[in-house]
């Protein structure tokens, strides 16, 4: 199936050893954690047992965590660019800072919303695909717009170099050759979700987790991979299929681009290169890859809408590549999806652009949550 692959080369009896710990470690998110506990606003965010959708689906729980209600961004990434934003400053000083970043909306505000509460500049890349809508978030957290590029990657190109001719700090959420250490920053703030979720009860057989450019996906593999080895739970990787970066990369055995306008409602996840840092775990770590299609984005936030549970169009996407696999008999068999299954979920965002989710659910986000 060009949809799906178990990774060819998993080494799940690897041990978690000191080179991926120098990546990301339980050491350092529990560092993550405390610091970013201390931020005013902190609590952890909702843990929704979704009883309807693990009973139709056949297995014993589905568990979404909601990032919706993270600080009053709506999404997760606050834990990663906020955070790698205030670890710049602890090292530099926030007097003359200007930090950049390329964005398809959610980091870029998260970027933003660090930098302002830390008194630095930012100024935050678009492409021409990014909502009006979230570039207007980003601005009205105090941040510079540019429009730049025709997709993500191109952006990131153009914040580069801009970062390079005037002598800014790029805080990306991917990496490349050279350029890891703010990524690293980046990705362990990540891992605050899954020692949330551990907190709350979860105990997975299962995660079905976004791909785009591999930080969250990798940032929960190492948690659990360091924490409970070979025991770990399962990690499926989810993509667009417009955007299946991770996908090929698996195919390959090896870092793979993918190239195109990258055009999908899943914007958060519309990247075609893999960060380097977060291939290095989910390479020989997660158990297999797979993508769905914008209708099958579409469809599970309207069923989760049913739940009363606001997901934004990326935010879902795990959610959406659970039902694909729980609704085909080879990749249930393939995944050991059996009626034991317990599966976590993170809801990555809510509605970030409200307009946009009103229009494709049919309901505002405050009447799903009514």
């Amino acid at each position: 199936m060009d949809d799906f692959i178990l990774n060819p080369a998993l080494e799940r009896g690897m041990a978690y050893g000191e080179d991926l710990q120098a990546i990301l470690s339980l050491a350092k998110a529990g560092e993550a954690r405390a610091h970013i506990a201390a931020w005013a606003g902190y609590a952890p965010t909702p843990l929704r047992d979704l009883t309807a959708i693990a009973r139709d689906s056949g297995v014993a729980q589905v568990l979404y965590k909601d990032e919706g209600k993270r600080f009053a961004l709506r999404s997760f990434k606050a834990l990663g660019g906020a955070y790698a934003v205030d670890r710049l400053v602890a090292q530099k000083g926030a007097a003359g800072l200007t930090v950049t970043c390329a964005t398809d909306g959610n980091h870029g505000r998260a970027v933003a919303w660090g930098a302002a509460r830390a008194g630095a500049r930012a100024v935050i890349y678009v492409h021409e695909g990014v909502s009006e809508g979230r570039a207007a978030a980003i601005r009205a957290l105090g941040a510079e717009v540019v429009r730049e590029g025709s997709n993500y990657d191109a952006s990131v190109r153009a914040s580069t170099e801009a970062a390079a001719r005037n002598g800014w700090q790029i805080v990306s959420d991917t990496s490349w050759p050279g350029y890891e250490d703010v990524p690293r920053d980046v990705m362990q703030g990540y891992a605050v979700l899954a020692m949330e979720a551990a907190e709350q009860g979860a105990q997975p057989t299962h995660l079905f987790i976004q791909g785009g450019v591999g930080g969250v996906a990798a940032a929960m593999l190492s948690y659990y991979w360091e924490k409970f080895g070979e025991n770990r739970p399962k990690f499926i990787v989810v993509e667009p299929d417009k955007a299946a970066c991770l996908l090929e990369s698996a195919k390959a055995r090896k870092v793979e681009f993918v190239g195109g306008d990258l055009d999908t409602v899943m914007a958060g996840l519309a990247c075609g290169e893999p960060s380097i840092l977060a291939w290095k775990l989910l390479g020989p770590g997660a158990d297999a890859f797979m993508t769905v299609k914008d209708q099958d984005a579409i469809a599970a936030m309207r069923l989760l809408a049913k739940s009363h549970v606001v997901g934004g169009e990326s935010g879902v996407a795990g959610l959406a590549g659970f039902l694909k696999a729980a609704a085909n008999p080879s990749m249930r068999a393939a995944l050991g999806l059996g009626t034991g299954a317990r599966i976590l979920l993170i809801g990555t965002e809510g509605a970030t652009d409200p307009a946009l989710y009103t229009q494709l659910v049919g309901r505002t986000p405050e009447e799903v949550e009514a």
